[in-house]
């Protein structure tokens, strides 16, 4: 078994911060991925940094450190791109409480019938989840991580009880560590040593629109549309899932979209979809093994991005088996053998 060596499953932004910060520790890391960095689920993220005021969500203690862990990654890494522009929500979109604003108008001037009273979060933020994960993997490359790519994970290795490396379509690679960040990938993955874990699928579509450069300044979040505009002005607007199986009805289900937002901002009338849209979002498992000590929860806000904060947890205390977006947890298979997990002294 290779020494200390620890082997990511799963280039997305998840798995990159994780080859990142391990590899920061001095951990010999290899990163593998079915695909490209960024190509699965991360390429289609809506990307919505934060936090709330107040929350009881499990996810809660993650998102009230975004904040500060992006604030921290952008000292480290200079080339990182985050886009502070605040959010606005209304009609109930935000369950929380938090501070709220009369001055809509001011900041979305383009906004055709702005609400008398919004809830304003200045310190949102926003990010391009694809380049900020070719970012993580090249700084990890930069401390010494290897990233196999086009290579799929089939199953997990495991001898006695304990895991010990990956199977791939080109082999098995050896490792004291494994890491799962394979999204709803590593619910087979675990399936294979009689762990079932509870992450579901949770489809959403993300329209993506071509309109004038700063018709949207801000995170706009209301029930009938959420938007917010990259660079190069590109709105993206992501809308529920309700069943689309074919490219006609995505272009139908993008264009209801594009009329909602031509409808609610000055100067949108040209707006043209951009790309056949796609589906996102799925729901991950905050918390440990089902039916162990910790009960699992599960985050309710797919569509931001939680903190790096969990995604350089395992840095300070690696799992044996750790699914995307998890606290560390020990757990024991089916079959009542322990997962060993690996050298908390990274």
């Amino acid at each position: 078994m290779a020494d200390r060596s620890i082997v990511v499953v799963g280039a997305g932004i998840i798995g990159a911060s994780l080859a990142y910060h391990l590899a920061g520790h001095g951990r010999p890391v290899i990163l593998i991925d079915a695909g490209l960095p960024g190509s699965g689920t991360t390429r289609a993220s809506f990307a919505w940094i934060g936090r709330p005021a107040v929350s009881d969500l499990p996810s809660a203690p993650l998102r009230y450190l975004a904040l500060d862990e992006y604030r921290r990654l952008e000292t480290e890494l200079p080339d990182l791109s985050i886009r502070w522009s605040g959010s606005l929500s209304w009609d109930g979109f935000d369950e929380t409480p938090g501070p709220c604003t009369s001055d809509v108008g001011a900041l979305e001037p383009n906004l055709l019938d702005p609400p008398a009273v919004a809830i304003h979060r200045p310190e949102d933020a926003a990010f391009d989840p694809v380049a900020v994960t070719h970012l993580l993997v090249a700084a990890a490359r930069g401390r010494g991580a290897r990233l196999l790519t086009g290579m799929p994970a089939t199953a997990l290795d495991h001898q006695a009880g304990t895991v010990s490396g990956v199977r791939t379509t080109a082999g098995v690679i050896p490792a004291e560590t494994v890491v799962l960040a394979a999204g709803t990938g590593t619910v087979a993955l675990c399936s294979g040593i009689g762990i079932t874990l509870p992450v579901d699928p949770s489809p959403a579509i993300l329209v993506r629109l071509r309109a004038a450069l700063g018709l949207v300044r801000t995170i706009i979040a209301m029930p009938s549309l959420e938007v917010r505009q990259l660079d190069d002005g590109t709105v993206l607007a992501p809308t529920a899932y309700s069943g689309e199986r074919d490219h006609a009805a995505l272009l139908r289900t993008a264009r209801r979209v594009r009329d909602r937002f031509a409808a609610s901002f000055a100067g949108a009338g040209d707006t043209t979809t951009c790309r056949q849209p796609g589906t996102v979002r799925r729901r991950d498992a905050l918390g440990d093994h089902p039916g162990r000590r910790w009960p699992p929860c599960r985050h309710r806000d797919p569509h931001r991005v939680t903190s790096p904060r969990a995604r350089r947890l395992p840095a300070r205390a690696v799992p044996m088996i750790l699914p995307a977006m998890t606290w560390p947890y020990r757990c024991r298979t089916a079959q009542g053998h322990q997962l060993r997990p690996a050298d908390t002294a990274c």
